[in-house]
């Protein structure tokens, strides 16, 4: 199976060398992972393997550093495996467990520096797709992959910004409970 050798080819470059059964044996549960991401999972195995060509398969130690706040970055993270935290100045902001949470930063699609850390809590293993990388690709391509990029990030701002507006209005109530108490 191509794909699988392409994979394959990917782990070896960033993924610590394990015996050549193992080593066949995660490329090929990464593959069936890969194929589940819900931004990916409409594209055809074509398509997965000229992504998984501009791609990499890195593997992050419990507490390795997979992206630093204020570092400029163009890669885009997909957790295939493991867990990992959203930190900003140190104060966690989440925790991403599923296979296909994204992360990275909007500020990695521009010209912005990343304005949060991230670091595997535990063994985490993600696919991370370099976006200028998707610029070169030829024109249906770069295309249906920044659209999957791009909404992939869409439903995480979505999601984001649900979440603070909750706190946001949490905030409000608790002040205004913390007034009225003052105020008697």
């Amino acid at each position: 199976m191509e794909l699988c050798e392409s994979v394959e080819t990917a782990a070896r470059q960033e993924v610590p060398i394990m015996r050549t059964a193992e080593k066949l044996k995660d490329s090929v549960d990464i593959i069936e992972k890969i194929k589940t991401l819900p931004a990916l999972e409409t594209f055809d195995e074509k398509d997965l393997k000229e992504l998984l060509r501009i791609s990499k398969i890195v593997r992050y130690e419990p507490g390795e550093a997979i992206v630093d706040e204020g570092t400029h970055n163009t890669w885009i993270y997909y957790l295939i495996s493991g867990r990992v935290r959203i930190a900003k100045k140190g104060a966690e902001l989440a925790i991403l467990q599923r296979t296909g949470d994204v992360f990275g930063d909007v500020g990695s699609m521009g010209s912005g520096d990343l304005s949060v850390s991230v670091d595997a809590i535990d063994e985490a293993t993600c696919l991370k797709i370099d976006i200028s990388s998707v610029d070169g690709l030829p024109n249906e391509n770069r295309f249906v992959f920044r659209y999957a990029i791009f909404r992939g990030f869409a439903e995480v701002l979505a999601k984001r910004l649900r979440i603070t507006t909750s706190k946001y209005l949490e905030a409000r109530e608790e002040l205004e409970r913390l007034r009225q108490q003052l105020d008697q």
